[in-house]
C-alpha cells in the first residue's frame, strides 16, 4: 500500500535536450546565493501555501470531488496554526472558498494539478535573514503528466511571497529532498539522477548545485526506486527529519510490495549515515497500515504515515482506517514532535491519487 502518484493525463515528454539546454540558459542565482540555506520544515513559518487544483482529466469523475474535499480539509487544518495560501483556477474561487472557509486565503492561478510541493519553490533564507525562493524547472515528474501551468507556479509564488527568485540548474521536486536545516539532506537517486530530469549529472555536480542553492553541505543518497510511480520515488514518502540528528523512516511489511526491500535498503543506509555535523542518525520507523477503508480498496493507494506535514505547532497527519496502525503512527509522531499538536485526517481520496498531505503543501519559512 506504498504506491505513489499514478501515471494520469498528459503526454510524455522528451526531457533531455530540451531539459539540458533550458537549465544552462536560466542561470539566475546570484554568486552570493551559497548564503542561502533551507530551513528544516519545523522551523517558523510565515505560511503554508497550496494549490486547489484537482482537474477532471487527472483526476476523474470518482474521485475529483473527494479530492477536493480531502485538500479543503487539509487547509482548513493547518489554517487554525498559521496562515494558509491556496492558490486556485479563476473559475473554481467560489467553489474553493466554500469548502476551505473563510481562514483560507485565495490567489487566483492557472494551475495543472494540486502538488504544490513539486511545482511550487523551495524557499530558503540568507544568515541576514533574506527570503529567496528557488524554481527547480518542474518538469512533469520527467514529463509524465502535462504541467505547462504548473511549471509557472514557482515563479508566481516567489513574486507573490516577496521572495527573491533563484533559477536552479537542476530539475527536481520539492518532494524529493529532505533537509535537517543544519546542512544535511536525504535524496533519492532514483529521482533526482533520473535522466528523465537531469541527464548525464553526476551526484557531485547534483551535490555543488544543492549547496549552492539550498546551503546543503551533506548528502545522504537513499537509491529509491524509479518507474514504479509518476515521482519515481520521492524522499518524502521513504524518509524525514523529525529534527537534526533524527530520522523517521517508512518501513513496508508487505513482502509482496517493491517496497519491501527498497525500505529495509533505506535503513540500512540511514543506520549507518552520520549527519553535516558528524552526529550518526537516530531512525525510528512507522509502517504504513495494513487495510484502508472498503470503499478505497480497490485503488492503488500511496497509504504511509511518512508524509505528514510540520506547521506552526502542530503535525498534520494522515489515517487511514486501520484502527492498529493509525494508533501507533500517532503514538509514534506524538514521540517524536512532543512540542507539537498531532492532527490525523481522512485523505483517503488524495491517497487514491498517489499523494499524501506533504505532496500537497509547500512551506514559507518566517
Amino acid at each position: 500500500m506504498t504506491s505513489r502518484r499514478r501515471f494520469l493525463g498528459g503526454s510524455l515528454l522528451a526531457a533531455g535536450g530540451w531539459l539540458a539546454d533550458k537549465a544552462m540558459a536560466a542561470g539566475g542565482a546570484p554568486k552570493s546565493a551559497d548564503a542561502y540555506r533551507m530551513p528544516d520544515e519545523g522551523a517558523r513559518h510565515a505560511a503554508t501555501w497550496m494549490a486547489f487544483g484537482p482537474s477532471l482529466a487527472v483526476w476523474g469523475a470518482r474521485l475529483l470531488p473527494a479530492a477536493r474535499r480531502d485538500l479543503a480539509r487539509v487547509a482548513s487544518a493547518i489554517a487554525a496554526f498559521e496562515p494558509v495560501r491556496m492558490l486556485a483556477r479563476e473559475e473554481e474561487l467560489d467553489l474553493a472558498a466554500r469548502l476551505c472557509g473563510p481562514d483560507v486565503e485565495l490567489v487566483a492561478q492557472p494551475l495543472d494539478d494540486l502538488w504544490i510541493r513539486d511545482s511550487g519553490p523551495v524557499f530558503v533564507k540568507s544568515g541576514g535573514g533574506r527570503l529567496a525562493a528557488v524554481d527547480f524547472n518542474f518538469n512533469g515528474w520527467g514529463g509524465k503528466q502535462a504541467h505547462g501551468r504548473d511549471a509557472r507556479v514557482a515563479g508566481f509564488v516567489a513574486a507573490k511571497a516577496g521572495a527573491q527568485a533563484l533559477r536552479a540548474r537542476l530539475a527536481l521536486e520539492g518532494g524529493g529532498i529532505e533537509v535537517d536545516g543544519e546542512g544535511t539532506a536525504i535524496i533519492t537517486e532514483s529521482c533526482v539522477l533520473n535522466p528523465n530530469r537531469n541527464p548525464g549529472w553526476s551526484k557531485a555536480h547534483c551535490e555543488e548545485e544543492l549547496r549552492r542553492l539550498l546551503g546543503v553541505d551533506k548528502v545522504i543518497w537513499l537509491p529509491g526506486i524509479a518507474g514504479r510511480d509518476i515521482t519515481d520515488g520521492h524522499t518524502d514518502f521513504y524518509a524525514r527529519f523529525a529534527r537534526p540528528g533524527v530520522v523517521v523512516a517508512g518501513l513496508e511489511a508487505d513482502p509482496a510490495s517493491y517496497d519491501y526491500q527498497v525500505t529495509r535498503r533505506h535503513l540500512a543506509i540511514l543506520r549507518q549515515a552520520r549527519d553535516a555535523r558528524g552526529r550518526k542518525l537516530e531512525v525510528v520507523t512507522i509502517s504504513g497500515p495494513t487495510q484502508v477503508r472498503p470503499e478505497y480498496e480497490d485503488e492503488e493507494m500511496a497509504a504511509g504515515y511518512i508524509n505528514f506535514y510540520v506547521c506552526n505547532g502542530a503535525v498534520i497527519a494522515p489515517e487511514f482506517g486501520d484502527p492498529k496502525a493509525d494508533r501507533n503512527a500517532l503514538s509514534a509522531l506524538r514521540e517524536l514532535f512532543p512540542e507539537r499538536e498531532v492532527v490525523q485526517l481522512n485523505i483517503d481520496a488524495i491517497a487514491a491519487g498517489g499523494g499524501g498531505i506533504h505532496c500537497a503543501t509547500q512551506q514559507q519559512p518566517a
